[in-house]
């Protein structure tokens, strides 16, 4: 590209036709040539200079535009001047990084869509309930971050563009007391994201129940379709930019992307190939239950579809010294009487990106900051962590109050492996003289679960108190909604001296 000025050709090509809803940014057609572009930037570079680096662009748009500048360089004097500094550089001197600072800069994204089909997708009373944990809050927390930071951005560049974000999910009509039968939802704490959600359908017409993520394959490229129309019909312009989550989500934004052609951002969350071993050579054992060869399928096609990859970890990438990891299991593997994968990801790939996601500090912060603590809550905390009596929301008791907690939340299901842990403590002598056990997750009722894995895993909690008598040491309560409420949780049982034990998570997310 830096081969001679006409190998730029195509940078100007693009700042000239760059628009927005049909309004010209960045260059309109008084400019029709580079050197007709380096002469207007000196040109406007000298004029601009002259004015007080605070100045709005409000001040001198009008003499731009009569150079061939339109808006999109910046929102005051020092700004603009800036950008054409980066652009006179990549002109007169070009070389790779002036050039993504450059592009770095240049307005270009105003609407995204975000996919997580799968689950109950909610603000209130969601969390716990199966197939919807930290993808959740992950997605929430994402959307709300996005918009301050596109806000921000649109306004350094001068634009009076309202942006949105749409995360599109699943209608579910029989929505369990949750929203999640509304077509539109505002996320709260945002001005411009919503929850679009679009119902799975078939030739029978549309699915009413919730269903699990493992059966959502057959509806997904109906569900793609539909979305399409929803979204433009929502956002009035294509989306400048899709992210997929998870596999099913990753899918639908590979078809919408390759149909709309725009950018495709990937993030996997957990690839499940490494969370169920063999699950590839004994894909037909695990196919009437779990739909592999479908997953497997789609994960291929999503990560490389995708321009590019967020994920939390290295080891989500490549794995560490001892382990696989997830995307480098898909490199090479073959399902037995279906297909071989030869060379599925290449883990050195530049598209993939390391952005850890944190924790909500409003809500997750330490306990020895004693000024924030919600003590108000400590009441209703004690009771859910002692009060002798069983109910649908604890049971098992915890006589000896002295004892530091050992404290697990997460959704019952295989990988989370949270029985896996009760069994450990079970067995453990010692640990059982030394603390307490506190399970946070899932029903007590499995006739109340409509999940396969949890059904299981609830079934298999009660025997396992029963089998290793953990009554007076062991207290399981069901899924918490209260984020407020459960983010104290964690500062109260700190302060007992106790440990919160992270069950297996891949994506190093804390649900």
């Amino acid at each position: 590209m830096f081969r001679n000025k006409e190998s730029l050709e195509p940078l100007l090509d693009f700042l000239r036709a760059h628009k927005y809803k049909g309004h010209a940014l960045m260059l309109n057609d008084r400019i029709q040539s580079i050197s007709r572009l380096q002469s207007a930037l000196v040109k406007a570079e000298e004029y601009i200079s002259k004015l007080p680096s605070d100045t709005p662009c409000s001040d001198f748009e009008y003499a731009l535009q009569g150079m061939g500048f339109e808006r999109g360089w910046g929102d005051k004097a020092e700004r603009v001047l800036e950008m054409m500094h980066l652009l006179l550089d990549v002109l007169h001197a070009p070389d790779p990084s002036t050039l993504e600072t450059f592009l770095g800069r240049i307005p270009m994204v105003f609407n995204v869509v975000i996919l997580s089909p799968h689950g109950y997708f909610g603000q209130a009373n969601v969390l716990g309930l199966p197939d919807t944990g930290g993808q959740v809050v992950y997605i929430l927390d994402q959307v709300r971050a996005l918009e301050k930071e596109m806000l921000l951005r649109i306004r350094k560049q001068g634009l009076d563009i309202t942006p949105r974000i749409l995360i599109v999910t699943r209608l579910i009509p029989d929505a369990k007391g949750t929203t999640c039968n509304q077509r539109l939802e505002r996320v709260s704490g945002t001005e411009h994201a919503h929850i679009l959600r679009v119902p799975f359908r078939s030739e029978k017409g549309v699915l009413r129940k919730w269903i699990s993520r493992f059966d959502v394959w057959p509806y997904l490229e109906t569900f793609a379709e539909d979305a399409a129309s929803e979204l433009v019909a929502e956002l009035q312009v294509i989306p400048d930019f899709i992210i997929g989550n998870y596999s099913d989500g990753n899918l639908v934004a590979s078809l919408l992307a390759y149909k709309m052609g725009v950018t495709q951002c990937t993030i996997a969350h957990a690839l499940e190939k490494t969370k169920y071993p063999d699950s590839d050579i004994y894909w037909k054992n695990f196919e009437d239950k779990y739909h592999f060869s479908c997953q497997f399928t789609a994960d291929i096609i999503a990560m490389n579809n995708a321009d590019f990859i967020i994920t939390s970890t290295y080891q989500e990438i490549a794995g560490t010294k001892n382990t696989v990891g997830q995307y480098e299991s898909h490199r090479a593997f073959t399902l037995p009487g279906l297909y071989r994968v030869v060379h599925g990801i290449d883990v050195f790939d530049p598209k993939f990106n390391i952005v850890s996601p944190g924790a909500d500090m409003c809500i997750y912060f330490p306990y020895s900051d004693k000024e924030k603590r919600l003590t108000a809550l400590h009441g209703s905390i004690e009771e859910l962590l002692y009060d002798p009596e069983q109910n649908d929301e604890h049971i098992g008791m915890l006589t000896d109050r002295s004892k530091p907690l050992i404290f697990t939340m997460a959704r019952l299901d295989h990988v989370k492996n949270v029985t896996g842990l009760v069994e450990l403590y079970g067995k453990s002598t010692k640990l059982r003289e030394l603390v307490n056990l506190v399970v946070v997750g899932g029903y007590h009722d499995p006739n109340k679960s409509k999940d396969r894995e949890e059904i299981t895993e609830i079934e298999k909690m009660h025997s396992l108190m029963k089998e290793y008598n953990l009554e007076g040491q062991c207290r399981w309560i069901s899924a918490q909604m209260n984020r407020a409420r459960n983010g104290e949780l964690y500062r109260y049982i700190a302060d007992t001296k106790g440990a919160f034990v992270q069950v297996y998570n891949p994506c190093g997310l804390l649900y």
